[in-house]
């Protein structure tokens, strides 16, 4: 065995690449695992010792190093366990994997059993071990106290992870507290066999280390010696070929394993099934919807092969997308610190017996999927999109289980597949073929329909025993074949999926490089993907999951792939993922059903079953027989645990083994290729061989820097979608940034956060890592508060331009009052939550990173709280990330608004009056009413004489219109307001309302009342570093900027008004392209500043003839009544009696609207009336035709010059077919304009 490394040149192609013994050194003794947490108040036969590797076969294979530190901690997790003859000795099998820096992986299949101790120095150390333990215990508690403490620190984890697996352990505990004494007691030791391949056969490996197992306890030698059989699979048996069946030799039975062709899914040997029994079906979609968003997922089992096979199940249904972040499926005692990465994982702890989940405190939750595999328990993050089709897409799965006899919900597995070989199953085949009643029982149950699987099953593996040959196939084969079909077809179920939702992927996929080269350097400037217009082409309940899921790392590799795959092979996934899409392109000819949100079942169940159960019954390729070799039978290791290698040999090849590992890291770091491949990957597969301080370090340091590069990606991410068109003129790519987008990258920076916030935590308090932070901030702020009480506060005095104008105050900025704010809103429940809502509110507004620096300036704070290696500890990082986080501030954000629309809001309300031309206080008793996209606030009476006021109300979002009035009472009664300005007091967003015209009677158009349109006010740079007082300038005459009155000296031409109608119309156009929840106020296109009234306006007042001196001022309104009155009597005297059946029913319409809102009981004014009148003409579809009417009456020779656009046919047919085309959009009116009006 020893001459066959001439062999190992074919490594790639072998079946096994090593065989592996793990177990106790004789020679070092027992060395307690300080890695480990140990724990001295346990028992010496319960604490965690030291295991080696005491042999390997081959030394090494080249493409595959043997990474000593990994395999030895990974084939034995918790080290060496000791047992007595009166504990349970059951063999367990186990798998794992190692993940290697470039992301290539290796798997481990490991039998551990236990054998007799025979070294009496290994004996007489445990007999000492005892003792001295006794000793201490005697003395130092009183015999009824309980011998762990449960501490919520990482070590007391650790400490609690030890013996999971013995059943027993209550029978122990009765014998003198499991105590162990060398004359009485028998010791025994674990040790594992392993065989490590490059392929996942995990069914067959099995198989083969289980006979293996049982030729070294069986009573009678084997027919070879072992050697024989080890260096079969070693060296003479191959991998199957693609699409090819293999069949072996194990020590008693052959053993079969198959391999999928190039066009089919992967190669996937773990338990879907047991996966879905464990879990459930329902909680097995909600943890891969977890997985498909990446977020941290810990797998907690008692069992290592559960851990294995939910882990493995969950990366296996990613198809064709691969998880791109640290995955470690079995998380080893001594690596409990990498629960500390601030990155997305995917992890396996081992569960204590009896402990519950509220003893396993871990550092961060806030974006924490727990999956407590024993207890069939899940517990999911706050607020993530559902998976599309859930409901259906879960059926379908639980009809495939069904067909197979599986049931959907969780917990009813059998435990005889966790992992463990039978022994109890025995017992129990044993109790019921001795018991008459229970087989008559059996007997009437199978009549009945009633299925008996567990047992059947279990009646079949024993019949399996050495039945091969009898008839076709044996129970264990059949049971095999089934199993891998009922794998194929739940995967298949899950990749139809992915072909329905991405059906059209390619058409999305940007190719701007010239060659492999030039797109490598440039990757990350690069937009790879047109994820606008991707999400635009979904179907409207999709687009929660997809907006989240294309910002992944995982499907931006696939992305990548792709691209890359002009100049390379394509990557095997990929390659099997757009076959398939091209298939069922041909099967449904650019089908419109790939767009529609109907669910799509999947068809190719049959086809895939069948193709593995024909490679299975027909076995394409035997291996080589073992045979004997040339060497002496005997020295084979199995046997006996003390023959190995020399220690200082072993110790020599560790030493060579990390300086190799060293040089692979220092060629990684140079191929620059490679580099560019894995951007944006936070950080590779940590290695789990080195566990030096400055190894961890390393490690952590990687984090930082992958945390920073995040924030960067993540925030010109954010600028870019957000800045819109300007960013596409400026080479940046996509245009338009949906509302879902905005908020699918504002998840993502909280979570971001949340991550950076517990990186290095000293302890965890609380779920949220950034919320603990702040409250700790408040309690030491209130704290200097209260002592300062005392103390004459300096506050910064209001700055008023002079004493007789009118302002807001200014609004205090303050880290603590927005935290208030958020801890006063009862609708949000959780810690996370209160974190998000303020990350939200200090976002919106543009005060994240300044509040961020102001919490990071308390540096006492955060070295209290965090661990010298921390994120928020490095300063150079924690400066540029603040510089990342204060480049948002370019941008409006109203994520806090939009999201919660159901609280409650403090606004202040400043009214501003024209004082020079106007009294400041009217006698009359003015009254308010706010409105938003959101609702209004409802009328409200303003106090008298006074200009400001506050009031509370629910969330009215960004505001639209303010509703102005008064009653007309007293002498005072006129009032020339110049405008009103609203601020919603708890994000700062400040509204301005122009007027600039009187209210009364006999004054101006005679309004009583007036609706204004809103502009928010965008601060000046003085003005927001300070938020100081805030002061609207003063408008210079009374008239509006949009009011052009007959006195008015400088008329638009009539080419700018005819331009502002077709600019006004066109933005109404773009509106309603636009997706509903992006819109925006339809009421400012109608009524603002550039909206269609002003325009309608301006066109109605060119050639207006201008009023004689003396006259009172003449209005638009004043000619549309006059027309409205010639349009009646002319109906009357039966003029229109000759004119076409429309025209007489438009005149009829005109008629009733004007004399609809003449008769509201509302003031309007003339102005207001001419802007109601548009409104609802635009809405009714009425304008174009109403114009005609108008232009036709004959007072518009009296009222209008003969160069006005109203008398010329050509502006005014141009201006009907330009209002036509507003008839394909819906307009719905806001309440405040069309109150009182009923039509």
């Amino acid at each position: 065995m020893s001459g066959s490394s001439a062999v190992s040149g074919s490594a790639p192609c072998r079946f096994a690449h090593y065989f592996v013994i793990c177990g106790i050194d004789t020679d070092t003794g027992l060395e307690p695992d300080e890695l480990a947490g140990e724990n001295f108040e346990q028992s010496p036969l319960k604490r965690t010792f030291k295991s080696k590797v005491l042999a390997r076969y081959p030394e090494n294979v080249s493409g595959n190093p043997f990474d000593q530190d990994a395999v030895n901690m990974l084939c034995m997790p918790k080290g060496l366990s000791f047992r007595t003859q009166a504990d349970q000795r059951r063999p367990q099998f186990h798998s794992f994997i190692i993940t290697k820096e470039d992301g290539s992986r290796t798997y481990g299949f490991v039998h551990t059993f236990y054998e007799e101790v025979t070294s009496p120095q290994i004996c007489s150390a445990m007999q000492t071990l005892y003792q001295m333990h006794n000793a201490e215990h005697a003395s130092a508690n009183p015999p009824s106290s309980s011998s762990s403490s449960s501490s919520s620190s990482m070590d007391s984890l650790a400490s609690s992870l030890d013996e999971a697996d013995s059943p027993s352990s209550s029978l122990s505990s009765s014998r003198a507290a499991g105590s162990y004494d060398s004359s009485r007691d028998t010791l025994y030791v674990s040790k594992a066999l392993c065989l490590i391949t490059p392929m996942p056969f995990m069914h067959a490996c099995r198989r083969f280390l289980s006979q293996l197992h049982r030729a070294v306890t069986a009573a009678t030698a084997p027919p070879l010696p072992l050697e024989s059989y080890v260096h079969n699979i070693l060296y003479e048996v191959p991998l199957p070929a693609p699409g090819r069946s293999l069949k072996f030799h194990g020590v008693y039975e052959p053993i079969v394993c198959q391999r999928p062709g190039l066009g089919e899914l992967p190669l996937a040997d773990f338990s879907l099934a047991e996966a879905f029994s464990l879990l459930g079906v329902e909680n097995l979609v909600q943890v891969f919807n977890c997985t498909l968003l990446e977020m941290q997922i810990l797998l907690y089992s008692q069992d290592y092969q559960r851990l294995m096979t939910v882990a493995e199940g969950l990366t296996t249904l990613l198809f064709p997308f691969q998880w791109q972040h640290v995955y470690v499926p079995i998380l080893p005692a001594s690596l409990l610190h990498f629960l500390d990465a601030p990155v997305p994982y995917l992890m396996g702890l081992q569960s204590k017996e009896g402990t519950d989940r509220s003893k396993l405190d871990l550092p961060q939750e806030a974006n924490l999927c727990f999956v407590d595999i024993d207890n069939h328990y899940i517990e999911l993050p706050e607020d993530f999109p559902q998976f599309p089709n859930k409901t259906e897409f879960i059926q379908e799965l639980s009809e495939v289980l069904l067909s197979f006899g599986i049931s959907a919900k969780a917990g009813l597995v059998d435990d005889g597949r966790n992992g463990n070989l039978a022994g109890e199953e025995l017992t129990v085949l044993e109790l019921l073929q001795g018991n008459a009643t229970l087989e008559r029982l059996q007997a009437l149950t199978k009549r009945t329909g009633v299925m008996v699987a567990h047992v059947d099953a279990l009646r079949a593996g024993v019949k399996a025993q050495g039945t091969e040959g009898q008839g076709n196939r044996t129970a264990a084969e059949e049971e095999e074949i089934r199993n891998a079909k009922l794998n194929v077809q739940l995967r298949e179920v899950f990749a139809s999926r992915f072909i329905t939702m991405f059906a059209d992927y390619e058409s999305f996929v940007i190719q701007s490089a010239p060659d492999l080269e030039s797109w490598l350097t440039n990757r990350e400037q690069m937009h790879n993907f047109d994820k606008a217009s991707f999400l635009s082409d979904q179907p409207e309940p999709y687009l929660p999951f997809l907006s989240h899921f294309i910002e992944t790392q995982m499907f931006a590799t696939f992305i990548d792939n792709k691209i890359m795959s002009q100049w390379e092979e394509k990557e095997l996934l990929l390659r099997v993922f757009d076959a398939r899409i091209d298939k069922a392109r041909l099967y449904n000819v650019r089908a419109p059903s790939l767009r529609s949100s109907n669910y799509q079942r999947c068809s190719v169940l049959k086809e895939s079953a069948q193709a593995i159960e024909q490679r299975l019954m027909k076995i394409d390729h035997t291996a080589i027989h073992p045979h004997l070799l040339d060497m002496k039978i005997g020295q084979a290791p199995l046997i006996k645990s003390t023959n190995h290698t020399a220690s200082a040999q072993r110790r020599k090849d560790r030493l060579r083994q990390k300086t190799e590992h060293l040089n692979l890291d220092n060629d990684l770091k140079e191929k620059y290729m490679q580099e560019a491949r894995s951007l944006g990957k936070n950080l590779r597969q940590p290695k789990l061989s080195d566990l030096s301080p400055a190894v961890i370090a390393q490690t952590n340091w990687k984090f930082v820097e992958g945390l920073l590069k995040e924030c960067r990606m993540k925030t010109k991410r954010m600028l870019v979608e957000k800045m819109g068109r300007e960013a596409v003129e400026l080479g940046h790519g996509e245009a338009n940034i949906t509302g879902l987008e905005e908020n699918t990258l504002i998840a993502s920076l909280c979570d971001l956060l949340e991550r950076i916030w517990s990186h290095g935590l000293q302890v965890k308090q609380g779920k949220s890592a950034l919320w603990s932070h702040l409250l700790h901030y408040q309690a030491r702020e209130e704290k200097l508060e209260q002592q300062q009480a005392d103390s004459p506060v300096s506050y910064v005095p209001e700055r008023r331009k002079s004493d007789s104008s009118i302002s807001l105050p200014s609004l205090h900025i303050s880290l603590i009052q927005d935290m208030r704010h958020i801890q006063s809103m009862s609708e949000i429940k959780t810690d996370v939550g209160r974190a998000r809502a303020w990350i939200r509110l200090s976002l919106e507004k543009k005060l994240l990173s300044q509040h961020l620096k102001q919490l990071l300036s308390r540096q006492a704070l955060t070295k209290k709280l965090y661990k010298r290696y921390a994120f928020l500890r490095c300063e150079e990082e924690k400066e540029q990330f603040l510089f990342h986080l204060l480049s948002l501030n370019a941008v409006d954000y109203f994520c806090f608004t939009s999201v919660f629309t159901t609280i409650m809001i403090p606004y202040r309300v400043v009214i501003i009056p024209i004082k020079k031309l106007s009294n400041a206080m009217t006698t009359s008793n003015p009254w308010v009413c706010v409105s938003g996209e959101l609702g209004d606030s409802g009328i409200m009476q303003i106090p008298k004489n006074v200009l400001e006021m506050t009031f509370d109300c629910q969330n009215l979002g960004k505001l639209t219109t303010v509703q102005l009035g008064h009653d007309n009472a007293g002498l005072l009664a006129k009032w020339l307001v110049d405008c009103v300005v609203v601020r919603n007091e708890i994000t700062g967003h400040t509204y301005r309302f122009p007027c600039g015209q009187w209210l009364g009677k006999g004054v101006g158009d005679g309004s009583l009342e007036r609706v204004l349109i809103g502009e928010l006010v965008v601060p000046n740079a003085e003005e927001d570093s300070g938020r100081g007082c805030w002061t609207p300038p003063l408008q210079r005459s009374p008239t509006q900027a949009r009011r052009i009155s007959i006195t008015s000296l400088s008329e638009p031409t009539s080419g700018q008004i005819q331009e502002a109608i077709g600019e006004a119309v066109n933005n109404i156009v773009k509106h309603f392209h636009k997706p509903e929840k992006e819109r925006g106020s339809l009421t400012v296109l109608l009524c603002g500043e550039n909206g269609l009234v002003a325009a309608l306006e301006q066109f109605f007042h060119h050639g207006f003839k201008s009023a004689r001196l003396f006259q009172k001022t003449v209005f638009v309104w004043d000619f549309v009544e006059k027309a409205v009155a010639y349009m009646e009597s002319a109906d009357q005297m039966g003029d229109l009696q000759e004119t076409a059946e429309p025209l007489g029913m438009t005149c009829q319409s005109v008629c009733r609207y004007v004399n609809a809102i003449n008769s509201t009981s509302r003031n309007i004014g003339k102005d207001g009336k001419f802007q109601l009148l548009v409104c609802l003409g635009a809405r009714d579809r009425l304008l174009p035709q109403w114009l005609p009417l108008l232009v036709e009456c004959p007072v518009i020779l009296r009222m209008y010059e003969d160069t006005a656009l109203l008398r010329d046919r050509t502006p005014v047919n141009t201006l009907i077919g330009v209002l036509e085309t507003l008839h394909d959009f819906p307009i719905t009116l806001e309440s405040s304009l069309v109150k009182g009006i009923d039509l």
